[in-house]
């Protein structure tokens, strides 16, 4: 399978490139995402493509956006990649892009969690609470949450660490009115999400979505949605509490970081060896495979 580390689409102007999204701009109204290979441990892009992975975000992306499209409106125009690229650059958009409209992003991102895991679990332990939401005592790590919280996070800079800040915070930043829309619609999105994917064998964790407004100040659903980049997925058969369960994403790569005493989880990347790569590269085909029931389409 070939794989794609960086674009070079030189028909449109470039935007920028993200740390696995290079954008480029369609007129004035719409953008050109296209979604690499490239993989981001500890917010630090590796120096190695995990080949067909933009592929797999891209299509997970594309199948919940058709699956959620009820709850919100979403970035999607329907535009083929291949039509605003040169006859020479369509390899590089096949599969893997989106024509989305031009949205202004808002600057928080909706973090929603349903079980305790991660920054959470050591939140909780620290504290009894999530974000400063108080927990019942006694929670075990992995369990399912009584309900699922809604935990901001203010957007950093390429290569920075989100920020997780109180909803009070988040209010004061965008407004009262838009805050509770964004906290009311992603935890609509995630329990329809977790709903659809147990049928599938799959635990939704946790996710995180990102929100922009159009023109007329209308929120959509933008950027990658429920992808294994996005969230936890766990398979429902090997889940049990007391313990951080498998997922399909990159844990084999941050679990081989984990392993080297002499990184200290800042650029430049160290190397990830063969092996390391194509587990990954099994895990995120096997999450698309188990959610949509279709082999990835390449």
């Amino acid at each position: 399978m070939n794989s794609l580390y960086q674009t070079s689409i030189k028909s449109l102007p470039l935007l920028g490139h993200g740390k696995v999204r290079d954008n480029y701009a369609v007129g004035d109204d719409k953008i050109l995402i296209v979604t690499t290979d490239r993989l981001s441990a500890f917010d630090v892009v590796m120096n190695e493509p995990i080949p067909g992975k933009g592929m797999v975000l891209n299509q997970m992306s594309d199948f919940w956006f058709e699956k959620l499209g009820h709850i919100v409106p979403n970035h999607l125009t329907g535009v083929a990649p291949e039509s605003v690229v040169a006859a020479d650059e369509v390899a590089q958009v096949k599969g893997r892009a989106v024509v989305a409209k031009r949205l202004k992003p808002i600057m928080v991102e909706a973090v929603v969690r349903g079980y305790i895991i991660g920054s959470g679990w050591k939140d909780y332990q620290a504290t009894g609470a999530i974000c400063g939401i108080q927990l019942p005592a006694g929670l075990r790590q992995a369990e399912k949450l009584p309900e699922p919280l809604f935990t901001p996070a203010a957007k950093a800079d390429l290569g920075e660490h989100d920020e997780n800040i109180s909803f009070a915070d988040m209010e004061s930043r965008i407004g009262a009115e838009l805050a509770a829309k964004m906290r009311d619609v992603s935890i609509a999105l995630y329990t329809a999400a977790a709903e659809y994917a147990a049928t599938r064998g799959i635990i939704i964790a946790d996710t995180k979505f990102e929100f922009g407004l159009d023109e007329n100040g209308v929120m959509h659903l933008m950027d990658e949605v429920l992808t294994a980049d996005s969230s936890r997925f766990w398979p429902a058969d090997s889940y049990a509490p007391d313990m951080s369960p498998p997922s399909f994403d990159k844990q084999f790569v941050r679990d081989y970081l984990e392993t080297l005493t002499d990184w200290g989880k800042t650029a430049p990347a160290p190397a990830l060896p063969a092996d390391v790569i194509e587990k990954t590269q099994g895990k995120y085909f096997e999450a698309i495979e188990r959610l949509t029931g279709q082999k990835l389409k390449v």
